[in-house]
């Protein structure tokens, strides 16, 4: 199943126009101005007219709306993205915040490619426009596979420190992220390493704007990040382990927690700095407390998918099985073809399995492993826990051992391709090691099930030679009366009759 995941999300936020010297507007037209007086411009000092600072700021506030109210959809984001398309036309003059924000409208629905055509105009309107830029930058990475890792990073450092002078909080944040996910120990004038070139550019995003909560939860993440390594623990992806792994304790671990604390004190409604959060308290072995810092997560934003699933993740290590359901069934709602939910999904319910509810329940774990199994078949931990689910479950619906044996059979050989698939993976070592034992008590059932089998024939052919030696005892007892060697009693003539 799926450990707890580390993000750095980072939020789009809209660019709003300035203030300029008074003048007249686009082909002479009335100027927009501020409630001073001030002539509004784009941020390149053009003249906006009123109808487009309207329309601009109707997109902004659609915006700010529909961020708040969580209700994004592909109607709402076209509708908002042409209130931005709309001020652009009554320019003049390319606007380049107004494509952006139109850009960003179409992200929030995760419209790529209409988001991306339109940050693409707004550096056609301005080559210098770099929050534009960041976006295409993060975009082409995740195309990438998150693959080009140096051309992200040597791309976001011209954008944040030449073309931004370190203004684009954004792109210092993204920058530093990028370090993280690289992690290279080579020397250079921006530092020792990735890990330091990443706390230095977080650091110059805090002192731009201490208010940024990506860069707090990015900060957050890098102490999280410093201190596994330094108890030398890999970076993970899943919350499998939870139980077994020892918590992590260290001065980064507190300074993790520290960052956390700060940001939720300075903005008590991010979702994300939650998750984190909860992240931290797993490492620390608090449990209860990163349960409830990602509940907090989720429910601030129910679509938040690290966050359900690391609820989710969490609550099936100590046998939250209905919750856990709950958080998988909610990102299956939203994400039908991912794996990692419905795994745990199938784990939650097999959880709860009893003697009410035993054929609904197993037949539905088995249709989500089915599914996960569609969606990744090389994935070792669905055979595995496929194999568990026909092997301890299965079973118990025939009392029939004639019966039993190809289910078993059929559990043995979901071992089987689990151990293939898993290989020599460290990560499945412990799991491999149960999965052979348990094909050796499988093979062991089997053959105490024949054997018994056997024993039961030879004493039903026993019992049944005993009856029929019985019955044949009676038959002539019935007949003769004395014996077999009884002869039939004949009248004596001398005797009177």
């Amino acid at each position: 199943m799926k450990r707890i995941t580390s993000i750095g999300i980072f939020v789009l936020s809209a660019l709003a126009f300035g203030c300029g010297p008074s003048g007249s507007g686009p082909g002479g037209g009335t100027p927009a101005k501020d409630p001073t007086g001030k002539a509004l411009t784009d941020s390149k000092g053009n003249a906006l007219s009123a109808p487009a600072a309207e329309k601009f700021k109707s997109g902004l506030d659609a915006l700010a709306q529909h961020d708040k109210t969580k209700d994004w959809s592909d109607a709402t984001c076209e509708s908002t993205a042409q209130l931005f398309l709309e001020a652009a036309k009554e320019q003049e003059k390319p606007f380049s915040e107004a494509y952006y924000n139109a850009g960003l409208a179409y992200h929030r629905c995760k419209k790529n490619a209409e988001a991306k055509a339109q940050f693409q105009k707004a550096l056609e309107a301005d080559a210098k426009f770099h929050p534009a830029k960041t976006q295409l930058i993060m975009m082409s990475f995740y195309d990438s596979g998150e693959k080009n890792i140096d051309q992200a990073i040597a791309d976001m450092r011209q954008t944040a420190v030449v073309d931004a002078q370190y203004k684009n909080v954004e792109a210092l944040v993204a920058l530093a992220m990028f370090y993280m996910k690289r992690g290279n120990n080579t020397a250079d004038n921006d530092g020792a390493n990735d890990y330091q070139r990443a706390k230095r550019y977080l650091q110059s995003a805090l002192a731009v704007d201490d208010g940024y909560m990506p860069a707090f939860n990015q900060l957050a993440l890098f102490y999280l990040e410093s201190a596994k390594q330094a108890a030398g623990q890999e970076k993970r992806k899943t919350a499998t382990n939870i139980g077994k792994k020892k918590k992590t304790g260290s001065q980064a671990m507190e300074l993790a927690d520290l960052v956390c604390s700060q940001a939720i004190r300075k903005n008590p409604n991010d979702p994300v700095i939650y998750n984190t959060m909860g992240m931290i308290q797993v490492e620390l072995g608090n449990l209860n407390k990163a349960v409830d810092a990602f509940d907090v997560a989720r429910r601030k934003d129910p679509n938040f998918y690290e966050a359900q699933m690391n609820f989710a993740a969490v609550n099936l290590q100590f046998r939250g099985f209905p919750k856990s359901e709950e958080a998988y069934r909610a990102v299956i709602k939203n994400r039908p073809n991912d794996y990692d939910a419905r795994l745990g999904l199938a784990l939650a319910l097999r959880g709860q399995i009893n003697d009410s509810n035993f054929d609904a329940y197993v037949k539905e774990a088995g249709e989500h492993l089915a599914k996960a199994k569609e969606i990744s078949p090389d994935r070792p931990e669905t055979y595995y826990n496929e194999a568990i689910l026909t092997q301890e479950y299965k079973t118990k619906a025939s009392s029939d051992p004639n019966k039993a044996e190809p289910i078993l059979v059929a559990a043995k050989d979901l071992f089987n391709q689990f151990v293939n698939k898993a290989g020599s993976s460290a990560e499945y070592s412990d799991a491999v090691k149960r999965a052979k034992e348990r094909m050796t008590e499988i093979d062991q059932i089997i053959a105490f099930n024949k054997q018994t089998e056997k024993e039961r024939k030879a004493a039903e052919a026993e019992a049944r030679q005993k009856e029929a030696e019985a019955e044949a005892a009676g038959a002539n007892e019935e007949a003769g009366g004395t014996g077999a060697d009884a002869k039939p009693a004949t009248p004596d003539a001398t005797k009177p009759q």
